[in-house]
């Protein structure tokens, strides 16, 4: 049985997580196949690389890290994508991810947590990963809900607070 403290920590994680991932889906469902790939001026990424990025890292940072599976992601290609992956399977994978994590961080014991482990050539706790990947997710969230606002103008759908 979990303490009062580890309950917590458990449920402000996965409650991120979930705010972060209803905010993406939020915007991508408004958007079109081709807005979601469409790739800005300057070198900027496509909401579908963003989306794609954000699958890896959630996966590396706390499915993968927490259970000590295997580091199989490829950043590199997640940038790299130019194919029309449909969103509606980019949101698929990333829900997938969130939900694989989620479960990770319930299975990680309090060693795994404080254990320093090299996630992306940092030398990192089980809990220092996982603050970083939410604060990476939120920050990707903010940028996928502007490029949506930018792509949009006027038709763009608030959501409620989060």
């Amino acid at each position: 049985m979990p303490s009062e403290l580890r309950a917590a920590l458990n449920f402000a994680v996965c409650d991120e997580l979930e705010a972060a991932l209803s905010r993406v889906a939020h915007c991508v469902t408004q958007l079109s196949e081709e807005q979601v790939w469409h790739r800005p001026p300057h070198g900027l990424n496509a909401i579908g690389n963003l989306l794609l990025h954000l699958t890896g890292n959630v996966t590396q940072m706390i499915a993968h890290n927490l259970t000590g599976a295997p580091d199989v992601r490829n950043r590199p290609q997640e940038f790299a994508a130019r194919d029309a992956v449909p969103k509606a399977e980019l949101l698929a994978n990333l829900t997938a991810a969130v939900s694989a994590a989620k479960s990770a961080l319930a299975l990680a014991t309090d060693e795994r947590l404080a254990t320093v482990v090299r996630v992306n050539n940092n030398d990192w706790t089980g809990i220092q990963a996982v603050v970083r990947c939410l604060a990476h997710f939120r920050g990707h969230a903010q940028e996928i809900i502007h490029m949506t606002r930018t792509l949009l103008g006027d038709a763009y759908q608030y959501a409620g607070p989060k």
